[in-house]
């Protein structure tokens, strides 16, 4: 069987098609679903699989696990789990060990990111295979993640204006949203009009289902605005900043015309994503809560995430006076 060169994530035979998932044996093209988890699913009940090996263990859980999870999650997990399947391919699951996922991970240290989703996902896998007595011990837990680079750039508001007078009137309100509001692409993608309510726009995060509402400010009014005053092809749309056509845009899109503004600009090492960090680190110099702004679960993560390194200012205590003494 030849390598593919596209859709790598997906399992042997199945191919995406059309908006569908199709397995393809012997020339017969079997529809498993429009969604991955649905086909997932669905391929696990009619393809036979071995059932002592790793690989096997793989197929069984991965529907389960990208279960209930958001798609861009559900993405990383299966390709993750190709992988694993691939390093793995010929143990069992009781052989996958401590030392054997560490070697692992080793192979994966000029990578971190992706050796530790990797991590991530096989910890998923034991876990589900553990809850169901299919293996005694989950030994990913005594492995420790791979030390990362932790992004540190932080976007100043001169390069976010020299950026933002070369990029078009559309992704100057989509900027404007993302650092006015701390959410992510995607999430600032998906907003309708039915989101802008009275006291602010309603946000359920794609990645964490978290529910909040960014109370409005004359300068969030403001992009709002110039946001209904775009123009498209169609009398209505759903989408706040749709495409022409007055459908989502697409955030690779979005993505390639940004990047092209930033290189316009001169300003280098920046991506969309450091819109969101700006957003937090600027309302925590402001006194707001960048934790409930983010949609954070705890502040820890919030100091992680922000990016203003510079040496805090504090004061020391004053010396009581004679008379107290």
């Amino acid at each position: 069987m030849r390598p593919r060169k596209k859709d790598r994530h997906l399992p042997a035979c199945v191919y995406q098609r059309h908006g569908a998932f199709y397995y393809v044996h012997k020339g017969k093209w079997t529809r498993l679903g429009d969604d991955l988890h649905t086909a997932l699913l669905e391929y696990a009940s009619i393809v036979a699989v071995p059932e002592n090996g790793f690989p096997a263990l793989v197929d069984k859980a991965l529907p389960n696990i990208t279960r209930n999870v958001c798609a861009s999650t559900a993405r990383i997990y299966t390709r993750c789990a190709g992988i694993l399947k691939e390093t793995f391919a010929e143990f069992r699951p009781e052989q996958v060990t401590h030392g054997a996922i560490v070697q692992m991970q080793d192979m994966w240290r000029d990578r971190a990111a992706t050796g530790n989703h990797l991590l991530t996902t096989l910890k998923l896998i034991f876990q589900w295979a553990m809850d169901r007595e299919i293996v005694a011990v989950n030994p990913t837990l005594s492995v420790k993640r791979l030390p990362g680079n932790q992004r540190d750039r932080l976007i100043t508001w001169a390069e976010y204006q020299a950026i933002y007078a070369k990029a078009p009137d559309w992704v100057q309100v989509i900027m404007d949203i993302c650092y006015l509001t701390g959410q992510r692409i995607g999430d600032v993608l998906k907003i309708e009009y039915s989101h802008l309510q009275d006291d602010g726009i309603f946000f359920e995060q794609e990645k964490t289902g978290k529910k909040l509402v960014v109370a409005w400010t004359p300068e969030l009014h403001d992009a709002v605005s110039r946001a209904k005053k775009l123009k498209y092809s169609v009398k209505s749309v759903k989408y706040l900043v749709a495409g022409r056509a007055g459908t989502k845009r697409f955030r690779n899109n979005v993505w390639r015309y940004f990047k092209q503004a930033t290189r316009a600009a001169g300003v280098d090492d920046v991506t969309l994503h450091d819109l969101r960090a700006m957003s937090g680190t600027e309302a925590d110099r402001e006194g707001k809560n960048a934790t409930e702004l983010l949609g954070h679960t705890d502040a820890h993560t919030t100091r992680i995430y922000l990016r203003d390194k510079a040496p805090k200012t504090v004061s020391g205590p004053s010396k009581p006076s004679k008379k107290s003494a």
